[in-house]
């Protein structure tokens, strides 16, 4: 089977013989985690666990529910803090820093840093950080790989589940050959795309349902069209009988109208904190935009989060916003 060689091979290497040399492992990803972290996470578990090694994995939040009955979920630990791992390292995935898991606790163990983020701060013990890749399960796979693990159905199924969320179901444009490459040898190895297509899309809640309906009749169209800006706090949670995973891809919705070039997602949390979601088509780049507020994430799929008032913070986001469309669009090739 083929293998893409990683664009430097030398954390590469080192990562994979610490993990060869190592018996105790600790897996953690982002807080509220999504497709890519999940599936990253319990795909090395299961390789670690083909190796004969020790593995438990923690996260700060729960799964979206639609994840839950995907092999291996049981496994998932939630907590804020672990108190003395007692591990030989702790492997981090999706993490531009070590504060992005929730877990505390972990901050003197030896660090094993995976992230395919701009922005990451090389923060483990070992670091290997790869823009190139589509989704953090892309190098997974070839860390698996690297390792002589056969591609079990289970793991091809985490594999696959990393990729085809992280791409919003194969449209953004960080996808390369080598995404295409990875999937066929999930599917090879038994993975149904149909099947975890519906898996993944086709399992809404009805409380997710009538968000999806709150949101898009609140949205507002700024900047002739281009820009859609969607809100949310806990009162419409409440009103909706959803819950904060029902969230998880509804920021996607609007980019289906072909007028809209962008989307920014504003949700008000209880803790007085605004979280701010973007997502865009082609050449607009919403990762510059989120570095400049202290996010990050890639040219069409970027976050951040920042204190204070929506309504003091709102123009200002927004503004730049469209200035990210107008620079995309002029430097769009013409058709």
């Amino acid at each position: 089977m083929t293998q893409t060689p990683p664009s430097d091979p030398r954390p590469f290497e080192q990562i994979r013989n610490a993990i060869l040399e190592k018996q105790r492992f600790l897996i953690t990803s982002h807080a509220r985690p999504d497709g890519d972290s999940i599936g990253s996470q319990l795909a090395m578990a299961f390789a670690l666990d083909a190796l004969g090694k020790q593995v438990r994995i923690v996260n700060s939040d729960p799964a979206p529910d639609h994840y839950q009955d995907f092999p291996g979920m049981e496994r998932i630990e939630i907590a804020a803090r672990v108190e003395k791992p007692d591990v030989d390292a702790v492997i981090v995935m999706e993490c531009s820093d070590l504060t992005r898991t929730g877990v505390a606790g972990l901050e003197q163990e030896f660090l094993v840093n995976i992230d395919h983020h701009a922005g990451n701060r090389m923060y483990g013990a070992l670091n290997w950080h790869d823009e190139s890749s589509a989704a953090c399960g892309e190098m997974v796979f070839d860390l698996i790989r690297a390792l002589g693990v056969p591609l079990s159905l289970e793991i091809a199924t985490h594999v696959y589940l990393a990729i085809l969320t992280d791409t919003g179901s194969f449209h953004h444009s960080h996808i390369t050959p080598r995404t295409f490459d990875i999937c066929r040898q999930c599917v090879e190895a038994g993975v149904t795309p149909a099947v975890m297509a519906r898996r993944v899309f086709d399992s809404n809640s009805f409380g997710k349902l009538k968000l999806i309906g709150a949101l898009l009749d609140d949205m507002e169209l700024v900047d002739e069209g281009r820009l859609a800006v969607l809100y949310m706090d806990d009162q419409m949670l409440a009103a909706t009988g959803s819950t904060n995973n029902d969230t998880e891809g509804l920021i996607n919705l609007p980019l289906t109208a072909r007028e809209i070039q962008a989307v920014v997602f504003f949700k008000v949390t209880g803790t007085g904190d605004v979280r701010v979601s973007m997502r865009s088509k082609y050449d607009v780049d919403v990762r510059e935009v989120a570095s400049e507020f202290g996010g990050g994430g890639h040219k069409n799929a970027a976050g951040f989060t920042v204190t204070g008032h929506l309504a003091d913070l709102r123009a200002g986001i927004v503004n730049r916003i469209v200035r990210a469309i107008a620079q995309g669009l002029e430097s769009r090739p013409a058709v």
